[in-house]
Protein backbone atom coordinates (compact mmCIF):
# COMPACT_ATOMS: atom_id res chain seq x y z
CA UNK A 1 0.00 0.00 0.00
CA UNK A 2 1.22 3.11 -1.04
CA UNK A 3 1.83 5.76 1.94
CA UNK A 4 -0.75 8.11 2.43
CA UNK A 5 1.20 11.38 1.47
CA UNK A 6 2.39 9.37 -1.60
CA UNK A 7 -1.57 8.98 -2.31
CA UNK A 8 -2.66 12.43 -2.09
CA UNK A 9 0.47 13.64 -4.06
CA UNK A 10 -0.77 10.95 -6.64
CA UNK A 11 -4.16 12.56 -6.91
CA UNK A 12 -2.88 16.33 -7.15
CA UNK A 13 -0.73 15.17 -10.36
CA UNK A 14 -3.57 13.11 -11.63
CA UNK A 15 -5.81 16.30 -11.06
CA UNK A 16 -8.28 14.27 -9.81
CA UNK A 17 -11.25 15.93 -7.94
CA UNK A 18 -11.84 13.46 -5.21
CA UNK A 19 -9.87 10.32 -3.72
CA UNK A 20 -12.11 7.68 -1.85
CA UNK A 21 -10.32 5.40 0.70
CA UNK A 22 -12.43 2.74 2.62
CA UNK A 23 -11.63 -0.16 4.52
CA UNK A 24 -11.77 -3.36 2.05
CA UNK A 25 -11.95 -1.02 -1.13
CA UNK A 26 -9.54 -0.58 -3.39
CA UNK A 27 -7.95 3.29 -3.15
CA UNK A 28 -9.48 5.64 -6.30
CA UNK A 29 -9.52 8.91 -7.59
CA UNK A 30 -12.02 10.65 -9.32
CA UNK A 31 -10.89 11.74 -13.00
CA UNK A 32 -13.43 13.76 -15.05
CA UNK A 33 -16.11 12.47 -13.43
CA UNK A 34 -15.12 8.74 -13.64
CA UNK A 35 -13.93 6.40 -10.91
CA UNK A 36 -9.84 5.15 -11.25
CA UNK A 37 -8.12 2.58 -8.85
CA UNK A 38 -4.84 3.52 -8.10
CA UNK A 39 -3.46 0.09 -7.18
CA UNK A 40 -4.54 -3.06 -6.40
CA UNK A 41 -4.24 -3.97 -3.28
CA UNK A 42 -7.00 -2.97 -0.53
CA UNK A 43 -7.17 -0.81 2.32
CA UNK A 44 -6.79 -2.89 5.87
CA UNK A 45 -9.05 -1.08 8.58
CA UNK A 46 -5.50 -0.11 10.56
CA UNK A 47 -4.50 1.71 7.78
CA UNK A 48 -7.81 3.97 7.82
CA UNK A 49 -7.79 4.22 11.53
CA UNK A 50 -4.27 6.00 11.26
CA UNK A 51 -5.27 8.06 8.28
CA UNK A 52 -7.88 8.89 10.46
CA UNK A 53 -6.54 9.42 13.85
CA UNK A 54 -3.68 11.94 11.50
CA UNK A 55 -6.34 14.42 9.78
CA UNK A 56 -8.70 14.83 12.94
CA UNK A 57 -8.32 16.20 15.92
CA UNK A 58 -9.46 15.02 19.22
CA UNK A 59 -13.07 17.54 18.57
CA UNK A 60 -13.90 15.96 15.56
CA UNK A 61 -12.71 12.65 16.46
CA UNK A 62 -15.46 12.56 19.34
CA UNK A 63 -18.36 13.68 16.42
CA UNK A 64 -17.12 11.19 14.53
CA UNK A 65 -17.37 8.19 17.13
CA UNK A 66 -20.47 10.15 17.90
CA UNK A 67 -22.23 10.34 14.60
CA UNK A 68 -20.88 8.45 12.09
CA UNK A 69 -19.80 10.95 9.93
CA UNK A 70 -18.10 14.20 10.02
CA UNK A 71 -17.01 17.04 7.72
CA UNK A 72 -12.87 18.22 8.31
CA UNK A 73 -10.02 20.23 6.42
CA UNK A 74 -6.50 18.90 6.03
CA UNK A 75 -3.28 20.31 4.69
CA UNK A 76 -0.82 18.70 3.58
CA UNK A 77 2.62 20.56 3.51
CA UNK A 78 3.88 20.87 0.07
CA UNK A 79 1.15 19.20 -1.71
CA UNK A 80 -2.42 21.17 -1.31
CA UNK A 81 -5.51 21.38 0.75
CA UNK A 82 -8.60 18.97 1.01
CA UNK A 83 -11.99 18.68 2.04
CA UNK A 84 -12.50 15.66 3.86
CA UNK A 85 -15.64 13.61 4.80
CA UNK A 86 -15.03 10.74 7.02
CA UNK A 87 -17.43 8.38 7.25
CA UNK A 88 -18.65 4.82 8.14
CA UNK A 89 -19.62 2.16 5.87
CA UNK A 90 -20.94 -1.63 6.64
CA UNK A 91 -19.15 -0.33 10.23
CA UNK A 92 -15.87 0.26 8.86
CA UNK A 93 -14.27 3.67 8.03
CA UNK A 94 -14.53 5.20 4.76
CA UNK A 95 -13.44 8.74 3.38
CA UNK A 96 -13.71 11.08 0.64
CA UNK A 97 -10.79 13.99 -0.16
CA UNK A 98 -11.94 16.69 -2.09
CA UNK A 99 -8.73 18.67 -3.41
CA UNK A 100 -8.93 22.42 -2.96
CA UNK A 101 -6.96 24.76 -5.39
CA UNK A 102 -4.54 27.28 -3.91
CA UNK A 103 -6.02 29.85 -7.07
CA UNK A 104 -9.27 30.66 -7.39
CA UNK A 105 -10.46 30.36 -10.46
CA UNK A 106 -11.71 33.05 -12.66
CA UNK A 107 -15.37 32.93 -14.76
CA UNK A 108 -13.38 32.72 -17.67
CA UNK A 109 -11.02 30.08 -16.21
CA UNK A 110 -14.43 27.72 -15.21
CA UNK A 111 -16.16 28.39 -19.01
CA UNK A 112 -19.06 30.01 -16.95
CA UNK A 113 -21.33 33.17 -18.58
CA UNK A 114 -18.79 36.17 -17.51
CA UNK A 115 -21.17 39.33 -17.89
CA UNK A 116 -24.04 37.81 -16.59
CA UNK A 117 -22.11 36.97 -12.87
CA UNK A 118 -19.77 39.90 -12.59
CA UNK A 119 -23.21 42.45 -13.66
CA UNK A 120 -24.58 40.02 -10.16
CA UNK A 121 -21.49 40.22 -8.50
CA UNK A 122 -21.70 43.82 -8.31
CA UNK A 123 -25.26 44.18 -6.79
CA UNK A 124 -25.54 45.88 -3.43
CA UNK A 125 -28.62 43.10 -2.39
CA UNK A 126 -29.77 40.13 -3.42
CA UNK A 127 -29.65 36.85 -3.56
CA UNK A 128 -27.87 34.94 -6.18
CA UNK A 129 -28.17 30.77 -6.06
CA UNK A 130 -25.46 28.28 -7.22
CA UNK A 131 -27.19 24.56 -7.88
CA UNK A 132 -26.74 21.24 -9.12
CA UNK A 133 -25.43 17.79 -7.62
CA UNK A 134 -23.24 17.10 -5.90
CA UNK A 135 -19.54 17.38 -7.57
CA UNK A 136 -21.28 19.81 -10.02
CA UNK A 137 -18.87 22.66 -9.14
CA UNK A 138 -21.46 24.90 -7.15
CA UNK A 139 -18.79 25.95 -4.00
CA UNK A 140 -16.40 26.46 -6.80
CA UNK A 141 -18.21 29.01 -9.25
CA UNK A 142 -19.34 30.73 -5.82
CA UNK A 143 -15.96 31.56 -4.57
CA UNK A 144 -15.24 32.76 -7.64
CA UNK A 145 -18.10 35.18 -7.32
CA UNK A 146 -16.42 35.99 -3.70
CA UNK A 147 -13.15 36.86 -5.37
CA UNK A 148 -14.14 38.65 -8.23
CA UNK A 149 -15.70 41.19 -5.41
CA UNK A 150 -12.29 40.97 -3.17
CA UNK A 151 -10.21 41.65 -7.03
CA UNK A 152 -12.77 44.65 -7.58
CA UNK A 153 -14.96 46.34 -4.42
CA UNK A 154 -14.17 47.44 -1.48
CA UNK A 155 -16.53 45.40 0.95
CA UNK A 156 -16.65 43.18 3.88
CA UNK A 157 -17.73 39.46 2.64
CA UNK A 158 -18.25 36.64 5.75
CA UNK A 159 -18.59 33.03 4.62
CA UNK A 160 -20.27 31.07 6.79
CA UNK A 161 -19.24 27.41 5.81
CA UNK A 162 -18.65 23.81 7.28
CA UNK A 163 -15.81 23.48 6.70
CA UNK A 164 -14.08 27.00 5.02
CA UNK A 165 -12.98 25.77 1.53
CA UNK A 166 -10.85 28.43 -0.64
CA UNK A 167 -9.00 30.02 2.12
CA UNK A 168 -8.95 34.25 0.48
CA UNK A 169 -6.53 36.97 0.81
CA UNK A 170 -7.40 40.26 1.03
CA UNK A 171 -7.48 42.29 -1.74
CA UNK A 172 -9.84 45.39 -2.39
CA UNK A 173 -12.10 43.92 -0.07
CA UNK A 174 -12.04 42.44 3.79
CA UNK A 175 -12.96 38.80 3.79
CA UNK A 176 -14.08 37.13 7.00
CA UNK A 177 -14.17 33.04 7.32
CA UNK A 178 -16.14 31.99 9.88
CA UNK A 179 -16.17 27.71 10.15
CA UNK A 180 -19.23 25.89 12.07
CA UNK A 181 -18.05 24.01 15.08
CA UNK A 182 -14.81 25.96 14.85
CA UNK A 183 -15.58 29.69 15.11
CA UNK A 184 -19.64 28.97 15.61
CA UNK A 185 -21.69 26.43 17.15
CA UNK A 186 -23.96 26.72 13.97
CA UNK A 187 -25.59 27.87 10.58
CA UNK A 188 -28.58 29.27 12.57
CA UNK A 189 -26.25 30.83 15.48
CA UNK A 190 -23.84 32.57 12.81
CA UNK A 191 -26.60 33.79 10.74
CA UNK A 192 -28.31 35.30 13.76
CA UNK A 193 -25.66 37.42 14.85
CA UNK A 194 -24.22 37.93 10.83
CA UNK A 195 -25.62 40.97 10.51
CA UNK A 196 -23.99 42.71 13.14
CA UNK A 197 -20.55 42.10 11.89
CA UNK A 198 -20.95 44.60 9.05
CA UNK A 199 -21.38 42.30 6.52
CA UNK A 200 -21.95 43.52 2.40
CA UNK A 201 -21.82 40.03 1.42
CA UNK A 202 -23.01 36.50 3.10
CA UNK A 203 -21.62 33.59 1.59
CA UNK A 204 -23.39 30.57 3.32
CA UNK A 205 -21.73 27.53 2.24
CA UNK A 206 -25.39 25.57 2.10
CA UNK A 207 -29.23 26.30 2.77
CA UNK A 208 -29.81 22.90 4.71
CA UNK A 209 -33.45 24.54 6.29
CA UNK A 210 -35.63 26.61 6.56
CA UNK A 211 -34.13 28.76 9.91
CA UNK A 212 -31.37 29.18 7.38
CA UNK A 213 -33.15 29.91 4.15
CA UNK A 214 -35.43 32.74 7.00
CA UNK A 215 -32.04 34.34 7.50
CA UNK A 216 -30.74 34.19 4.20
CA UNK A 217 -33.83 36.17 3.03
CA UNK A 218 -34.14 38.60 5.48
CA UNK A 219 -30.46 39.58 5.30
CA UNK A 220 -30.98 39.83 1.67
CA UNK A 221 -34.29 42.11 2.24
CA UNK A 222 -31.91 44.04 4.83
CA UNK A 223 -29.63 45.19 2.34
CA UNK A 224 -27.05 42.39 1.95
CA UNK A 225 -25.98 40.11 -1.21
CA UNK A 226 -26.40 36.88 -0.18
CA UNK A 227 -24.64 34.02 -1.89
CA UNK A 228 -25.42 30.04 -1.40
CA UNK A 229 -26.07 26.96 -2.90
CA UNK A 230 -28.71 24.08 -2.83
CA UNK A 231 -29.02 20.85 -4.38
CA UNK A 232 -31.47 21.20 -7.06
CA UNK A 233 -31.21 20.83 -10.49
CA UNK A 234 -32.79 23.69 -12.17
CA UNK A 235 -34.36 26.94 -11.86
CA UNK A 236 -37.80 25.96 -11.48
CA UNK A 237 -37.27 22.84 -8.63
CA UNK A 238 -35.08 25.93 -6.95
CA UNK A 239 -38.18 28.16 -6.80
CA UNK A 240 -40.36 24.96 -5.51
CA UNK A 241 -37.79 23.69 -3.35
CA UNK A 242 -37.69 26.54 -1.43
CA UNK A 243 -41.57 27.26 -1.41
CA UNK A 244 -41.72 24.11 -0.15
CA UNK A 245 -39.75 24.56 3.01
CA UNK A 246 -42.62 26.39 4.39
CA UNK A 247 -45.98 25.32 5.16
CA UNK A 248 -48.86 26.33 3.13
CA UNK A 249 -49.86 29.18 4.82
CA UNK A 250 -46.59 31.02 4.03
CA UNK A 251 -46.32 30.38 0.68
CA UNK A 252 -47.49 33.63 -1.11
CA UNK A 253 -45.88 35.65 1.23
CA UNK A 254 -42.50 33.24 0.87
CA UNK A 255 -43.40 33.77 -2.99
CA UNK A 256 -43.16 37.35 -2.73
CA UNK A 257 -39.85 37.96 -1.11
CA UNK A 258 -38.11 35.46 -3.27
CA UNK A 259 -40.00 38.13 -6.49
CA UNK A 260 -37.84 40.76 -4.30
CA UNK A 261 -34.67 39.52 -3.69
CA UNK A 262 -33.48 36.32 -5.91
CA UNK A 263 -31.46 37.99 -8.24
CA UNK A 264 -30.23 34.79 -9.91
CA UNK A 265 -30.13 31.22 -10.15
CA UNK A 266 -27.04 29.47 -11.83
CA UNK A 267 -27.45 25.48 -12.41
CA UNK A 268 -24.71 23.56 -13.01
CA UNK A 269 -24.12 20.17 -15.16
CA UNK A 270 -20.78 19.08 -15.70
CA UNK A 271 -20.01 17.16 -19.01
CA UNK A 272 -17.25 15.73 -20.47
CA UNK A 273 -15.01 17.12 -23.59
CA UNK A 274 -15.44 16.02 -26.58
CA UNK A 275 -11.42 16.45 -26.96
CA UNK A 276 -11.09 14.44 -24.12
CA UNK A 277 -9.30 17.20 -22.33
CA UNK A 278 -11.37 17.25 -18.87
CA UNK A 279 -14.79 18.55 -18.59
CA UNK A 280 -16.90 21.79 -19.03
CA UNK A 281 -20.37 23.12 -17.36
CA UNK A 282 -23.47 23.50 -18.97
CA UNK A 283 -25.16 26.30 -17.38
CA UNK A 284 -28.59 27.36 -16.80
CA UNK A 285 -29.10 30.64 -15.95
CA UNK A 286 -31.91 32.26 -14.03
CA UNK A 287 -31.92 35.95 -14.32
CA UNK A 288 -34.60 37.91 -12.34
CA UNK A 289 -36.85 39.65 -15.01
CA UNK A 290 -40.09 41.58 -14.22
CA UNK A 291 -42.03 38.68 -16.11
CA UNK A 292 -40.60 35.94 -13.36
CA UNK A 293 -41.28 38.51 -11.05
CA UNK A 294 -44.87 38.56 -11.71
CA UNK A 295 -45.10 34.59 -11.98
CA UNK A 296 -43.46 33.81 -8.30
CA UNK A 297 -45.87 36.22 -7.09
CA UNK A 298 -49.06 34.83 -8.82
CA UNK A 299 -47.62 31.53 -8.41
CA UNK A 300 -46.85 30.58 -11.81
CA UNK A 301 -43.49 28.71 -10.65
CA UNK A 302 -44.17 26.04 -13.74
CA UNK A 303 -43.98 29.15 -16.38
CA UNK A 304 -40.57 30.12 -15.05
CA UNK A 305 -38.68 28.23 -17.24
CA UNK A 306 -40.59 29.76 -20.31
CA UNK A 307 -39.51 32.68 -19.49
CA UNK A 308 -35.80 32.11 -18.77
CA UNK A 309 -35.97 30.71 -22.31
CA UNK A 310 -37.25 34.12 -23.57
CA UNK A 311 -34.77 35.61 -21.39
CA UNK A 312 -31.52 35.98 -23.36
CA UNK A 313 -31.56 39.78 -23.68
CA UNK A 314 -31.54 40.02 -19.69
CA UNK A 315 -28.58 36.77 -20.08
CA UNK A 316 -30.89 34.32 -18.96
CA UNK A 317 -30.04 30.72 -20.91
CA UNK A 318 -32.29 27.49 -20.44
CA UNK A 319 -30.23 24.11 -19.89
CA UNK A 320 -31.04 23.09 -23.78
CA UNK A 321 -29.56 26.57 -25.02
CA UNK A 322 -26.71 25.96 -23.05
CA UNK A 323 -26.00 22.37 -24.33
CA UNK A 324 -26.66 23.51 -27.85
CA UNK A 325 -24.42 26.26 -27.69
CA UNK A 326 -21.67 23.93 -26.37
CA UNK A 327 -22.76 21.22 -29.06
CA UNK A 328 -22.38 23.67 -32.11
CA UNK A 329 -18.85 25.11 -30.54
CA UNK A 330 -17.93 21.25 -31.03
CA UNK A 331 -17.42 20.92 -27.00
CA UNK A 332 -19.43 18.52 -26.30
CA UNK A 333 -20.81 15.31 -28.04
CA UNK A 334 -24.50 15.09 -29.51
CA UNK A 335 -24.97 12.14 -27.12
CA UNK A 336 -24.16 13.91 -23.93
CA UNK A 337 -25.83 16.48 -24.57
CA UNK A 338 -28.68 14.88 -24.79
CA UNK A 339 -27.84 13.27 -22.21
CA UNK A 340 -28.03 15.96 -20.19
CA UNK A 341 -30.64 17.65 -20.92
CA UNK A 342 -34.44 17.62 -19.04
CA UNK A 343 -35.67 18.10 -22.64
CA UNK A 344 -34.23 15.63 -25.14
CA UNK A 345 -36.32 15.49 -27.70
CA UNK A 346 -36.67 19.61 -27.81
CA UNK A 347 -32.79 19.81 -28.00
CA UNK A 348 -32.67 17.19 -31.02
CA UNK A 349 -34.82 19.17 -32.80
CA UNK A 350 -33.33 22.49 -31.85
CA UNK A 351 -30.05 20.92 -33.05
CA UNK A 352 -31.43 19.91 -36.28
CA UNK A 353 -33.09 23.69 -36.83
CA UNK A 354 -36.30 23.21 -36.28
CA UNK A 355 -38.17 25.22 -33.44
CA UNK A 356 -41.39 23.58 -31.81
CA UNK A 357 -43.39 26.00 -33.70
CA UNK A 358 -41.94 23.72 -36.49
CA UNK A 359 -40.16 26.69 -38.08
CA UNK A 360 -36.40 27.22 -38.89
CA UNK A 361 -34.03 28.42 -35.89
CA UNK A 362 -31.83 31.01 -37.31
Amino acid sequence: MLEFDALLAHMVREDASDMILKTGGHPSIRIDGTIKYMCDEPVAAEYTHGVVMRILDEDLYERFMRDGEVDAVFVLDGVGRFRVNVYRQNGEIGMVFRYIKDQVPTFEELMLPVDQLKRLAGMKRGMILATGVAGSGKSTSLASIVEHINRNYGRHVITIEDPIEFVYTDKLSAISQREIGLDSRSFSQALKHVVRQSPDVILIGEMRDKETMDAAINAAETGHLVLSTLHTINAVQTVERIISLYPPHQHELVRLQLAMVLEGVMSLRLLPRVDGRGRVPAVEMMINTPSIKEALIEGRTKEIEKFVEEGSYYGSQTFNQSLRGLYDAGVISYDDAIAASDRPEELALAIRGISRGSTRIA
